[in-house]
């Protein structure tokens, strides 16, 4: 279990499977669909790739600091995957939006503290986590948008 490249495959199963297990169980249905939203909310069809595609760089980072020892970033690795997870649950099924907006701004503090506690040590890693940090200050923004209009 120690070979890296299986920790590896077991962190895009973890990001990817996981994300994607999140996001069918959670899927938007008529009550998000009824919600006024920002005029810059994005069709719905971006959400599947976008997060794939982060999903893929969340998992290499988290494997990076795993591999590379780095016990503080890979406690914050793991305190965001466990808020990016929450987030789905909270909007999606309980509908709790102003709850969700809260899970939001602490997944966007862990990120930026993801990416400065690795930016001396692991860089590759820090950059792998700025589209993420980027995408969810934007999700942030519509999460906002929708708590505001509802």
């Amino acid at each position: 279990m120690r070979h890296p490249y299986l920790v590896l495959a077991l962190f895009l199963v973890l990001t990817v499977g996981g994300g994607s297990a999140v996001g069918i169980a959670t899927a938007p249905g008529d009550w998000y669909a009824g919600l006024s939203k920002a005029w810059f909310n994005p069709p719905r069809w971006v959400f599947a790739p976008a997060w794939t595609i982060l999903y893929i760089l969340i998992g290499i980072a988290g494997w990076r600091v795993w591999h590379g020892g780095e016990l503080q970033a890979s406690r914050m690795w793991w305190l965001q995957i466990g808020l990016n997870f929450l987030w789905s649950p909270v909007f999606f099924v309980l509908h709790w939006t102003g709850a969700a907006l809260l899970v939001m701004m602490a997944l966007l503090g862990t990120i930026v503290g993801f990416i400065a506690l690795t930016w001396r040590h692991d860089r590759p890693a820090a950059f792998l986590f700025m589209p993420y940090g980027a995408w969810v200050a934007y999700a942030l923004l519509l999460n906002g948008a929708i708590w505001w209009l509802n």
